[in-house]
C-alpha cells in the first residue's frame, strides 16, 4: 500500500541492521529552530490532527498545519493517525514518523494520509505478544506455524474488515538482527502492524536506559507514540527501564511518558475506548503504576501485555488488563505456556467504544478455549479443565452422563500438561529453563468412578457458549 517518501530517500536497513545511531533533536536543530508542518489529505490540510514529537503535543491548524519547538531529547516527530484514514506504513510496518536523524535539519515535516474506503467504527485488531525469535529455528516456527495461522484468520474476515495488530514487544530474543524476519512475517500477514519494545528488543551494553532503544528506534520509530481507528484511540509505551548492565531492566515508566500521556489524552474525550498497549503487564509489572492509573482515571480501558509466557486477565476499577499468552508459547519449547495455554495470540473487536474478544490458539478452531483432563483418585474420578481466557464474568458448568451437575470449582494448580512437559531436569527441550507455572484459571470437580462422559460448558462474558465433551475412561 502507501510507501513513505522519507523511506525511499534514506537508507533504513543495512543488511537487515540497522546501523547508523539516532541523534536527539539537540543535534539537528539549532535551539530557535521550530518544526513544522502540514498534514494533508487529498492536497487538502486536515484539521484537528495530533502531532509529537514525544514531548510537545499539538493539533493542527485549519489548514493543516502544525508547529513546535523540537525537545533537546526528541528522536522522531510522530502524527497520531485520526480516526477515518488509513495507517501509515510500509509492507505492514507502521510509518507513521519522521524521524529526525534521517532528516538532516529539514524542518518541514508533512504527512500526507488517504482517507479509509469505509467507516472505521467497527473493526478489529490482534495482540501478538512475545514472538521472541532467537535462532534460525525460532523463525522457521513462526513463519510455518503462527504466520499461516493469522494469514487464515484475516482470509476468513474478508477483503472488507479493517485489521491491524499490535506486537507488544519481545519481537526477538536478543537477536537484533531478526528484527528483518519478524518484519519478512508482518509482510506475509498482511495487515498494518504497530511495534512496541521488550526487554529483549533493546541494545545491551552500550550505556544506561537512554541508550537502549537505540536500534528499536531506528528499525520502527519511537517507542511511545498514539493513533487512532474508530471511536478507539490507541497508546503505545515503552514500559522497560534499562539498568545500564547486560540484561538487567525493570518495570517502569519514565516521567516524560507520563507527561506526554496527559498532554495526549487532553485530545481525547472520555467517552473514547482507550487501548494502552506495553510489554512489560502493568498491573504487577510496573513499579510506578501508582502514577500511571490516575492519568486514565475516569476512561474505558483495556490494557494490552505480554512478557510473562501465561495467560492472565486481570480487572481493577475502570481498567481491564489482558495479560496475554504468547506466540512462541515457552519460547518455542512445545505448543503451550507455562500455564497450559496454548501459544495463540488475542483477536479484539471494535465496536464503537464496546470491545469483545477472545483467545486464539495457533493452529486450532475459535472455539477451542478449554482442555479437560482426567484422573482416577481414591476410586473417584477427577476433572480438571483449563480455561485459559476465563475471567471473573464467564460461568461455568458441567454434565456427567447428559446429567446436569452445576458449576466447577476454580482453583489454583498448574496445568497437567505443563507439568508434565516442563518438569523436570531433563525436561524441557530445547530450553531448559521453561517451567510450569501456577494460575487461577483451573477448574475441578469429583465425580463417581463409574461416570462414563463429561460435558463440559464455558459461558464468556458475552454470552457465547464453549462446548467440551470427553470420555471418562475407566
Amino acid at each position: 500500500m502507501q510507501r513513505r517518501k522519507f523511506i525511499q530517500q534514506t537508507a533504513w536497513l543495512a543488511g537487515g541492521l540497522i546501523l547508523a545511531k539516532q541523534l536527539p533533536a539537540s543535534a539537528l536543530f539549532g535551539s530557535k529552530k521550530k518544526i513544522k508542518g502540514t498534514v494533508t489529505a487529498d492536497g487538502k490540510g486536515i484539521k484537528g490532527v495530533v502531532v509529537s514529537d514525544g514531548y510537545s503535543v499539538v493539533a493542527t491548524d485549519s489548514k493543516g498545519k502544525y508547529e513546535f519547538d523540537p525537545h533537546p531529547d526528541a528522536v522522531a516527530v510522530f502524527v497520531s493517525t485520526p480516526a477515518g484514514y488509513e495507517f501509515i506504513h510500509e509492507n505492514n510496518i507502521a510509518r507513521h514518523y519522521w524521524p529526525l536523524k534521517s532528516n538532516g535539519g529539514k524542518k518541514n515535516l508533512n504527512f500526507e494520509l488517504h482517507a479509509l474506503p469505509k467507516d472505521d467504527n467497527e473493526h478489529t485488531f490482534i495482540i501478538w505478544a512475545d514472538p521472541q525469535v532467537k535462532t534460525a529455528k525460532d523463525v522457521q516456527k513462526m513463519m510455518n506455524e503462527s504466520v499461516p495461522d493469522v494469514q487464515k484468520f484475516v482470509a476468513a474476515a474478508g477483503a472488507d474488515t479493517l485489521l491491524h495488530g499490535i506486537t507488544v514487544g519481545d519481537i526477538v530474543w536478543d537477536e537484533l538482527q531478526l528484527f528483518a524476519d519478524y518484519d519478512k512475517a508482518v509482510a506475509k500477514m498482511g495487515i498494518p502492524f504497530f511495534q512496541c519494545i521488550g526487554n529483549h528488543d533493546m541494545d545491551y551494553n552500550k550505556g544506561g536506559d537512554e541508550n537502549s532503544d537505540d536500534t528499536f528506534q531506528q528499525t520502527y520509530g519511537p517507542t511511545y507514540y498514539s493513533f487512532n481507528r474508530g471511536q478507539a484511540h490507541y497508546i503505545v509505551m515503552d514500559d522497560v527501564r534499562y539498568l545500564g548492565k547486560d540484561r538487567e531492566y525493570d518495570g517502569y515508566i519514565s516521567q516524560n511518558q507520563l507527561d506526554w500521556l496527559k498532554k495526549d489524552l487532553e485530545f481525547v474525550t472520555k467517552d473514547k475506548l482507550i487501548i494502552l498497549c506495553a510489554h512489560i503487564p502493568i498491573h504487577k509489572g510496573i513499579k510506578n503504576n501508582t502514577d500511571l492509573y490516575p492519568i486514565l482515571e475516569g476512561r474505558n480501558v483495556h490494557i494490552m501485555s505480554g512478557h510473562t509466557h501465561y495467560h492472565d486477565n486481570v480487572i481493577k476499577d475502570n481498567m481491564y488488563e489482558h495479560n496475554h499468552g504468547t506466540v512462541c508459547g515457552a519460547w518455542w519449547t512445545g505448543p503451550i505456556c507455562g500455564d497450559g495455554t496454548p501459544c495463540g495470540y488475542g483477536i479484539y473487536k471494535v465496536k464503537g467504544t464496546e470491545l469483545s474478544w477472545h483467545y486464539q490458539s495457533t493452529g486450532q478452531h475459535a472455539d477451542h478455549q478449554m482442555k479437560i483432563f482426567t484422573k482416577e483418585e481414591n476410586n473417584q474420578k477427577q476433572v480438571l479443565v483449563n480455561i485459559w481466557n476465563h475471567d471473573p464474568a464467564w460461568k461455568t458448568e458441567y454434565a456427567i452422563d447428559g446429567i446436569t451437575k452445576g458449576s466447577l470449582e476454580q482453583f489454583e494448580g498448574f496445568d497437567p500438561a505443563a507439568y508434565a512437559t516442563l518438569l523436570g531436569p531433563d525436561l524441557p527441550k530445547p530450553r531448559g529453563f521453561a517451567e510450569p507455572k501456577k494460575t487461577d484459571h483451573l477448574f475441578k470437580a469429583l465425580v463417581s468412578s463409574d461416570a462414563k462422559e463429561i460435558t463440559v460448558t464455558a459461558t464468556d462474558r458475552f454470552g457465547k457458549k464453549y462446548v467440551s465433551i470427553q470420555k471418562l475412561t475407566a
